[in-house]
């Protein structure tokens, strides 16, 4: 193999690995940020900002080899689209980090003043967030078309989570107006969920694009979704 070739192959490996790598340092800040909510510590937000920063740092690194192969290889069709794909889902995972960092500061909030009701929906609403994370990261890995739209179609379960909590918290408000701070919290949560799963989706359609040429943002191209 030529020396160009294996610095080329070279750099893919790496930017694969590092995306990956940030992929699951995301999924931690999560993971980190719903259990300091449901098990009440504070502990587990403080590692929520430890886990921001190594995001950032990923970020950076990230952006960083794209652009060092895009100058030096002016990679062509599918290389192009996977590197094009990677400089947007390194966007997408740092906006993830951002949300956990989010749903770490309305937690921190909340728990230091008694709670307003059983946490049900939002753990359940977590861990398909998570699911969608780590389903992306795999299809991203694998260019797995098929399991990206997989998905796509999550995100409806996702949303159909926050409506739920939306209304139940809204009800909840109307009733005991000494409720509506702690309601507010919550919802900001939820929020915050949500905008980690439209992420993935968006992780998701890009690497339908990476693999297929075909970019389905916005509906368009969703004709092949079982």
């Amino acid at each position: 193999m030529p020396k160009l070739d294996r610095f080329f192959d070279q750099e893919f490996e790496s930017l694969k690995k590092q995306t990956l790598d940030m992929g699951a340092s995301v999924e931690t800040a999560i993971t980190h940020a719903v259990t300091g909510l449901i098990e009440r510590s504070l502990d587990s937000f403080e590692q929520v900002h430890a886990v921001e920063k190594k995001i950032n740092g990923y970020h950076i690194s990230i952006d960083e080899t794209c652009l060092r192969i895009l100058a030096r290889q002016a990679p062509l069709a599918s290389d192009l689209r996977f590197v094009l794909s990677c400089i947007k889902i390194n966007s997408d995972l740092e906006r993830m980090g951002d949300q956990a960092v989010n749903i770490s500061h309305a937690g921190r909030h909340y728990i230091g003043v008694e709670p307003l009701k059983p946490l049900i929906d939002l753990p359940k609403m977590a861990d398909e967030v998570r699911k969608m994370t780590r389903v992306s990261l795999d299809a991203f890995v694998r260019r797995d078309e098929a399991l990206a739209r997989e998905v796509i179609k999550n995100d409806d379960i996702v949303d159909n989570y926050k409506h739920a909590i939306f209304k139940e918290l809204t009800m909840i408000m109307k009733k005991s107006p000494d409720a509506v701070e702690r309601a507010m919290d919550l919802i900001l949560i939820s929020r915050n969920l949500e905008r980690i799963g439209d992420h993935a989706t968006n992780i998701a359609e890009d690497v339908i694009f990476a693999a297929s040429g075909v970019d389905i943002r916005h509906g368009a191209g969703l004709s092949g979704r079982s």
